[in-house]
């Protein structure tokens, strides 16, 4: 019995920490004036990260197949603004 609770504990520990080790969007405003630059273009890629995400989302690419779709996605995207 005291394994069984351990194992739920576990189980639950896991489940709701798992929204917090995700990686939040930078806000350029917020950091001193001499990191926004970079701040900035760190934005543009977590934001153009999220569309692609979104875009294998919306295509059900499969897990294993994520990585590269994401890969080809920002390739794409890098090409296009040149």
């Amino acid at each position: 019995m005291k394994t069984v609770r351990i194992y739920f504990a576990l189980v639950a520990a896991l489940v709701f920490s798992g929204p917090g080790f995700a990686q939040k969007l930078i806000d350029p405003d917020s950091v001193a004036p001499e990191f926004r630059a970079v701040a900035e273009k760190r934005r543009a890629e977590q934001l153009a990260l999220n569309q692609c995400a979104r875009k294998a989302s919306d295509a059900k690419v499969l897990l294993r197949d994520r990585a590269a779709f994401i890969s080809d996605c920002l390739d794409k995207n890098k090409q296009n603004s040149k």
